[in-house]
């Protein structure tokens, strides 16, 4: 039986999270949701543990039951820039910024905060605890997964959407054999030694 998540009395609390840390191309992506408690949905958890047909239907249901929801991101260039943390803290600034209403409070997955204008508190495992949470992770997980589904269409070669940009043997052997791309995280050490042997091949040539 489903695991009964935590929902708020207070409408106006929101839950965010993020998706893609720990890939090395590709963006974060974070979510922000404030559920209605009048309009509940079944079935919310964790993303990953959710099928992904599962996560494309709650996707769709969250959008269209939730009070407000919004989804930010940075790119690349921008985590290469300030780093994973950072960058996922800004996505998700960004996401509750991006509400159109100021929540009473922020509940974040994870045991940092972004820095905020209102009350925010961490929570270790939330997206498993809170429901507002939990449809956070589903909506960041479900847009990241579609961006780059449409990456591999622009870099087949690479086979995103397979492995949509995590570290797996595969993509790292296709990371050796056709170097790095414009996505490519190049703060990230697998592809950061792919740049050091390229530079190092270019020095002996010259």
């Amino acid at each position: 039986m489903p695991q009964q998540l935590t929902s708020t009395r207070d409408s106006m609390i929101c839950g965010t999270d993020e998706a893609g840390r720990g890939p090395i191309a590709g963006p974060v992506v974070a979510a922000a949701v404030i559920l209605d408690p009048n309009n509940p949905i079944e079935g919310i958890n964790d993303s990953k543990k959710l099928s992904e047909k599962k996560r494309l239907a709650l996707s769709e249901e969250i959008k269209q039951k939730a009070l407000y929801w919004a989804i930010a991101q940075c790119d690349a260039e921008e985590i290469d820039r300030i780093n994973i943390l950072q960058a996922s803290l800004t996505a998700m600034k960004r996401a509750v910024e991006a509400l159109g209403i100021k929540p009473e409070k922020v509940l974040v997955d994870g045991n940092c905060v972004p820095k905020l204008q209102v009350p925010a508190e961490a929570v270790v495992g939330g997206d498993a605890l809170h429901a507002c949470i939990g449809a956070a992770s589903i909506l960041a997980k479900v847009e990241r997964d579609r961006q780059m589904l449409a990456w591999h269409e622009v870099y087949p070669q690479y086979d995103f959407a397979k492995h949509k940009a995590y570290p797996t043997p595969a993509h790292l052997e296709a990371l050796r054999t056709h170097g790095v791309c414009p996505i490519h995280r190049k703060s990230f050490r697998p592809v950061m030694r792919v740049l050091a042997a390229q530079a190092a091949a270019q020095a002996a040539q010259d």
